[in-house]
């Protein structure tokens, strides 16, 4: 049986994924890059979150190209609506998230 490091539970009863997750407040900021191009910022999140794997699941769910750095998710094109439609199906509060 695993026991995690932060809270001293087994894996299976761990909670600390879904308070990382509450305790977020997350915001959703659309910028305009060079030539006109339509930049969707993920702002917000802790380095308690993997962002790598966030923006791969962001990634992958829009459809869209993108990376991660400085805290921030970048995602090519404007995804405003929709990235917190994947945000809230991937467990975070809809109430936290800012559009």
């Amino acid at each position: 049986m695993e026991i995690c490091k932060k809270c001293g539970l087994p894996k299976e009863l761990c909670v600390c994924g879904t308070i990382i997750k509450e305790s977020q407040k997350i915001k959703i900021i659309l910028d305009k890059r060079r030539y006109g191009k339509m930049i969707t910022i993920v702002d917000g999140l802790t380095s308690d979150i993997d962002l790598k794997q966030l923006s791969k699941d962001l990634k992958r769910k829009l459809a869209c190209g993108g990376t991660f750095k400085n805290g921030t998710i970048e995602l090519q094109g404007n995804h405003r609506n929709r990235v917190k439609k994947v945000l809230v199906d991937l467990g975070f509060p809809e109430d936290r998230i800012e559009s």
